[in-house]
């Protein structure tokens, strides 16, 4: 269980690295940096990299460059993509903490002061994270009020998270220290759709993980280019690379876990879950497109976890793919599971927004 905590002010004033990476977001970049300049209690620098953007935002980086002093500019020659983008960047860094934030996004208000307080008072957190709302114009009104802190052991976060085996963590509001990234190396060249996720539980291996409460620390943007939306669409490519950062995990950091045979167990059945969970929803809301997936979803999930396939879950699965084969479509009783599903999918949403897991 995590540790509630009262929060307390910022005595320091900390320096803040904040790379954007940016490819084509030109017309994002001057909202994105105006975020980060505007934060107070902290010392920023700022390093935009361009990723040889054909649509002119280098241009803008060299205006908001030559306007503020706390802003550089890194041009790369050729693309290089998104991960050695990455890297190059926070290679770079040389503050006491450490964020990524993608050109399309934004920090909130405050953010940073927040982030850093927490860090300060608790030299053992490897990296503090906290609710980020979607938006796709103009960003919501910011929540900045904390309600309170969560810390949580690196163990017990990872177990936490790996009862879902979902990312529960989602980028722009991450504040790292700039040390435990040091010591983790870079972003993961053989992950590129879930190096990030990859980042988050390996850094819970070298320290405890906390989270801002009630406060909104960053914004999403959500549109038609986003990176992972555009490259990586489909849940069962997500599935595979979730699969392949939590192997990439227990291989490379396994000997820092206290039980990591009995956390990769458990990672296992609940992936194996997910993938036969998606399959019966497929079936019950007539998608088609996911049902067409269905037997690999299927076949997934047993090659995942071998005794899936004596669970009532894989039965529900083989009864409804049957169905759909002889051209049967949902009953009462299918849509009625749909509606319970959708409720609980609300519960776990409104829980995580508050919680973070």
């Amino acid at each position: 269980m995590s540790a509630r905590v009262t929060p307390r002010p910022l005595t320091t004033r900390p320096t803040v690295s904040v790379f954007i990476p940016c490819y084509n977001y030109g017309h994002f970049l001057r909202q994105c940096v105006g975020s980060v300049l505007s934060q107070e209690g902290v010392d920023v620098d700022v390093l935009i990299i361009d990723d040889a953007s054909p649509d002119g935002s280098v241009a803008v980086a060299r205006e908001l460059a030559a306007e503020d002093s706390r802003v550089r500019v890194i041009e790369n020659e050729v693309n290089k993509g998104h991960i050695a983008t990455y890297n190059l960047g926070l290679g770079a860094a040389t503050g006491d903490y450490l964020v990524l934030l993608s050109a399309d996004d934004l920090l909130a208000p405050g953010s940073l002061g927040r982030a850093c307080a927490l860090l300060e008072a608790h030299p053992e957190v490897s990296f503090v994270y906290g609710y980020v709302p979607d938006f796709n114009t103009e960003p919501p009104p910011a929540k900045t009020e904390v309600r309170d802190w969560s810390v949580w052991t690196g163990p017990e976060w990872l177990e936490l998270i790996g009862r879902r085996a979902h990312n529960v963590v989602s980028c722009p509001e991450v504040v790292m220290r700039t040390s435990v990234y040091r010591d983790l190396g870079s972003y993961e060249p053989r992950l590129p759709h879930s190096a990030d996720f990859y980042l988050w539980m390996a850094a819970a291996t070298r320290g405890s993980v906390g989270r801002i409460n009630g406060a909104d620390q960053a914004f999403y943007r959500v549109h038609g280019n986003n990176m992972h939306l555009e490259k990586f669409a489909g849940v069962y490519t997500d599935l595979r690379e979730r699969r392949k950062a939590y192997e990439l995990l227990f291989a490379e950091h396994g000997d820092r876990m206290p039980d990591p045979a009995g956390l990769e167990a458990l990672v296992r059945r609940s992936m194996a879950r997910d993938a036969l969970q998606l399959t019966c929803r497929a079936y019950d809301r007539s998608d088609e497109a996911l049902l067409s997936r269905a037997t690999e979803l299927m076949e997934f999930a047993a090659e995942t976890d071998p005794t899936v396939r004596d669970t009532p879950l894989w039965r529900a699965c083989a009864e409804r793919v049957d169905r759909y084969k002889n051209g049967q479509r949902p009953g009462s009783r299918h849509r009625a599971v749909a509606v319970a599903d959708d409720l609980r999918g609300r519960v776990r949403w409104r829980r995580w927004r508050r919680t973070g897991i």
